[in-house]
């Protein structure tokens, strides 16, 4: 006989604790079902240990997975199963750990009687501001599962988002780290051997020969200083960066950059009005939302900026469109349709449609990107490359003619 120890709820919404011993876990499930009670959670007391491992389990829960989630609840409560039965069961089958934890945790909370959305405050790594407002906006409404399908439809949008810009950068990136790669090799190993070969010669080697040799030389004889140096400014930087004045800086400075500071702001737009957007249709005020939103901007301090100057606009009884106006940062065809969606009282709907033509313009600058930055990086490293095996190739060619003398 093994004992189990069990959480279950009755037909009145009681949850109890309590163990009991059983030959395996089925005859202890035939038993408490018997009793017409719900389990749950139920596991072997030889096992709790483990089991408060996967409670505490770390790691990191991506947005697909999130989705998932979301289409998951929002389908099991559209048919009729109870909320706690939904996420019990979601727990019980997240191939993730830390999602299935979680959800755990989340289980708990709701079958004692807690929101769901109070549930999910506890765990800000997983779900944030966005989720909670939206899910509370359900569970006020009645039209959970409803709100659920708009959750996941705007994570939706947000991971495509990402991933096209990950398939945009991801093979720019390996192509340029490879050629450094190269490039450092020959640098560091290939160079100083030409380099001793030319001087036992006593060549005289031209202009540009001597300059890659003098390179070389710097970098192979101090690139372990250049790397801690290098190392160091990167991790100074960061800290920097996680100063508020520090990150507003370097916020202006990425805006600055050409091509990459529109569009920059031009996905923060978008994720800003798809945000917006989605809450406003979910039933959140638009204090409140504008709320969710500096909230879900705390990395971008520009636009968290203007979303604090446009909620304190807003609440002293200014339009939304002359609110967003007056921060300087949006552009005029967006606070103008602001302002049309506000007169013919279709906000949410003129909102959706700015984020997808935000979202056009930035599958456009993608695929631009993509179709010029290949071939700029083949010519530019090429042309790196060819330079300097060039300047050494030429005082070879003075090695074979003397050679040949």
């Amino acid at each position: 006989m093994a004992k189990f120890i069990y959480t279950v709820q009755d037909a009145q919404g009681t949850v109890t604790t309590g163990h009991l011993d059983a030959e395996d876990e089925d005859q202890a499930v035939q038993a408490l079902q018997g009793k017409g009670l719900f389990i749950l959670s139920i596991q072997s007391e030889q096992t709790k240990t483990g089991g408060l491992r996967k409670q505490s389990a770390s790691g990191s829960v991506s947005g697909r997975e999130l989705v998932f989630f979301g289409e998951q609840v929002a389908t099991l409560l559209a048919g009729g199963v109870p909320l706690v039965r939904a996420l019990s069961l979601l727990s019980d089958h997240a191939e993730n750990k830390t999602l299935g934890a979680v959800l755990g945790q989340i289980t708990k909370e709701v079958s004692a009687g807690g929101a769901l959305h109070k549930a999910l405050e506890k765990h800000p790594k997983v779900f944030d501001e966005v989720w909670i407002s939206l899910v509370q906006a359900g569970e006020v409404s009645g039209q959970l599962p409803a709100v659920l399908r708009q959750i996941t439809a705007y994570s939706e949008a947000q991971e495509g988002i990402k991933s096209k810009l990950v398939t945009a950068v991801a093979y720019p990136a390996v192509l340029f780290t490879m050629s450094m790669g190269v490039l450092a090799y020959f640098i560091i190993f290939i160079v100083p051997v030409f380099a001793g070969i030319f001087r036992d010669f006593n060549l005289d080697l031209p202009f540009i020969t001597r300059i890659i040799l003098i390179f070389s030389g710097i970098v192979t004889k101090y690139y372990l200083l250049a790397t801690v140096v290098v190392i160091g400014f990167v991790l100074a930087l960061r800290a920097y960066i996680s100063t508020p004045a520090g990150r507003l800086t370097w916020n202006h400075f990425i805006f600055k950059i050409p091509f990459l500071g529109p569009l920059v702001k031009s996905i923060n737009t978008e994720r800003l009005l798809t945000t917006l957007s989605t809450l406003i249709r979910s039933g959140v005020s638009i204090l409140n939302a504008v709320s969710v939103l500096e909230g879900a901007f705390r990395k971008n301090l520009i636009f968290q900026n203007a979303l604090k100057k446009a909620k304190t606009e807003i609440a002293s009884g200014r339009s939304i469109a002359d609110s967003f106006r007056k921060t300087g940062l949006f552009p005029g065809m967006v606070t103008e349709m602001m302002w049309m969606g506000e007169e013919s009282g279709k906000l949410p709907d003129i909102i959706s449609v700015l984020s997808k033509f935000y979202q056009e313009q930035i599958d456009q600058f993608l695929r631009r990107f993509s179709a010029m930055i290949d071939p700029i990086l083949v010519v530019g490293i090429g042309g790196i490359i060819a330079v300097i095996v060039m300047s050494i190739f030429m005082p070879i060619f003075q090695l074979s003619q003397i050679g040949s003398k």
